[in-house]
């Protein structure tokens, strides 16, 4: 009962987002609000801290971090200005992580007392603090990690992106069926626990579907140059290449890739048009997975849409729009936190994300599955003309 009545609570709150939405980019005046919830004591103090640790410097920053911390800044600003938390106002409290580690940002965060932060695109990073999140009983939820498992994960760690086991697999089926090949090829960035278990999914899904891959390939840190690797899997002649990488390498493995062979298919998940500008003419062709597409034509997303370029001046990338998904679905929860416990805890807010079922967002009608991540459907696009398209 008790997910169903947030189930439809959240609805109306997302129909007030949506209206907020419009009036921010369009000046459109609102002409129907829906009822507010009764606020406790807690919810009318001046601010509700919310911790965001992002990468602000080095080479996490452009690919992720700064999308990210738009997103919620934009989130941020429609939350507040709705009034679905009473007379409190969402206070972001950001932490750069300096594209290195989250440990000391988040343990700064825990010490000031905050119950909620938001964030952390590297699975490597985000493992890294699971345990201390789980030690202190505060929630982290990260809008972008995609690593199908991270170790000393628990209950009080949840994620809006769609992991590698979500993305990967339908990727495999989808393209195998269009080109019809029967030999691949992988390269993945060894000790990165996002592209390292990204690469698994892959090959265990190219089992499945019959594929022999012909060539495995790692690099290590921050390599530029990728000809060494490639060259070896070029020599083994395979018909598709999957690319398991951050962000920032994937312009030029992809680039290195077409030069080396023009032909091959190349598949990159979570591809953003970042990447592909970085790529230009090389990434023509190539087929990614991921949970946000901008030419999805729900209301809610075309109005987010809307509000972010007028708010930036330039369209958002996925990391932008599942960061403004995340903290809206952490709104929600502290609403119905209250509602359910009449407190907005980290333990109160846990419980209320754990049952956020069928949420209308940016991304689609969104739930959390038993292990606290994001259950939604993938989208499957291809690079034409510079940008992106569904994969038919």
């Amino acid at each position: 009962m008790k997910v169903k009545r947030f189930t439809q609570f959240a609805s109306v709150l997302a129909i007030f987002a949506l209206i907020v939405g419009f009036s921010a980019c369009d000046q459109i005046q609102q002409v129907l609000l829906p009822p507010q919830p009764e606020k406790p004591p807690e919810m009318v103090a001046p601010d509700i801290p919310i911790g965001v640790v992002v990468a602000q410097t080095g080479p996490f920053a452009a690919a992720y971090g700064l999308p990210m911390l738009d997103g919620f800044r934009l989130a941020s600003e429609h939350i507040n200005n709705s009034g679905m938390l009473g007379d409190a106002k969402i206070k972001l409290i950001e932490k750069d992580d300096q594209s290195v580690s989250a440990v000391g940002p988040v343990n700064e965060l825990i010490g000031a007392g905050l119950s909620a932060i938001v964030g952390f695109a590297i699975s490597t990073q985000l493992e890294g603090v699971t345990q201390t999140a789980q030690d202190n009983g505060v929630v982290l939820f990260s809008s972008v990690s995609s690593a199908p498992v991270l170790e000393g994960r628990g209950n009080f760690t949840f994620r809006s992106g769609l992991t590698s086991a979500v993305l990967n697999p339908p990727l495999v089926m989808a393209t195998q069926a269009k080109f019809g090949y029967q030999t691949a090829a992988t390269i993945y960035h060894y000790g990165d626990t996002y592209s390292t278990l990204s690469d698994k999914a892959f090959r265990d899904a190219l089992a499945e579907n019959g594929v022999d891959v012909v060539a495995m390939e790692t690099y290590q840190g921050d390599a530029t140059n990728y000809t060494e690797e490639l060259t070896r899997i070029m020599e083994a002649n395979p018909e598709a290449l999957f690319i398991s990488a951050l962000g920032f390498h994937i312009p030029k493995i992809v680039i290195e890739a077409r030069q080396l062979m023009p032909d091959v298919h190349i598949i990159v998940p979570e591809l953003t048009d970042i990447e592909v500008a970085g790529a230009g003419d090389a990434a023509e062709g190539v087929v990614t997975s991921i949970g946000w597409f901008s030419m999805n034509d729900n209301p809610m997303n075309q109005a987010f849409i809307q509000s972010y370029t007028a708010t930036y001046g330039e369209p958002p990338v996925a990391w932008a729009a599942q960061s403004y998904a995340t903290l809206n679905i952490l709104a929600a929860a502290m609403v119905q936190a209250y509602a359910t416990t009449h407190s907005i805890d980290a333990a109160a807010i846990r419980d209320a994300l754990a049952h956020t079922m069928d949420f209308p967002t940016v991304l689609g009608n969104f739930s959390f599955g038993a292990d606290g991540d994001g259950v939604y459907a993938p989208n499957i696009l291809v690079v034409e003309n510079g940008g992106f398209v569904a994969f038919e």
